[in-house]
C-alpha cells in the first residue's frame, strides 16, 4: 500500500462509484478541484481510495473520503485519514474538519474529530460536521 498525491481527475471515478453512484458523474466534479491536493491510496499500482484536501488560512477540509467496497474494511481509509492529519500538523494548521455522513461519524470520532452539532442534508444524504483542533 503507497499513499501518494494525485490528480482531481484521478479521485472522480472511485468518488462517483462509492459516494453518488445514482447522481450524473458530473456530480462529483468540484469546482474548487484545482485548488486541493489530492492523494490516493495504491495497491498494486491499483488506486483504491481516495481524498481531496483544501487548505483556507490555518485550517483544512477534506472532502470526497472514498475507498472502493471491495478494498473497505481493511484500514485502507484510516491510514489516508492518518497521512492527512499528520500532513495538517507538518504544515502548522490549526484544524482540520470535514462534513461526513452522520452514519460515519463514530469512524471519525476515533481519530479525535468531535461532532460540532452543525448538520445538513445534501441529495438524500445527512451530514454532520466534524473536526480536529490542534
Amino acid at each position: 500500500m503507497e499513499i501518494r498525491e494525485i490528480k482531481a481527475s484521478q479521485t472522480w471515478k472511485i468518488r462517483h462509484d462509492v459516494m453518488w453512484p445514482n447522481e450524473p458523474f458530473e456530480f462529483v466534479q468540484l469546482a474548487e478541484d484545482d485548488l486541493g491536493l489530492h492523494f490516493g491510496v495504491f495497491t498494486e499500482e491499483k488506486l483504491v481510495s481516495i481524498v481531496s484536501c483544501f487548505i483556507s488560512d490555518d485550517e483544512m477540509q477534506f472532502r470526497k473520503l472514498a475507498t472502493l467496497e471491495e478494498y473497505q474494511g481493511k484500514g485502507i481509509a484510516s491510514e489516508l485519514l492518518n497521512y492527512i492529519l499528520k500532513l495538517a500538523k507538518e504544515k502548522g494548521l490549526t484544524k482540520v474538519w470535514c462534513n461526513a455522513r452522520s452514519h460515519k461519524k463514530a469512524f471519525y470520532e476515533k481519530f479525535g474529530m468531535r461532532d460540532t452539532l452543525k448538520s445538513f442534508s445534501k441529495a438524500g444524504q445527512e451530514f454532520v460536521i466534524m473536526e480536529v483542533v490542534f
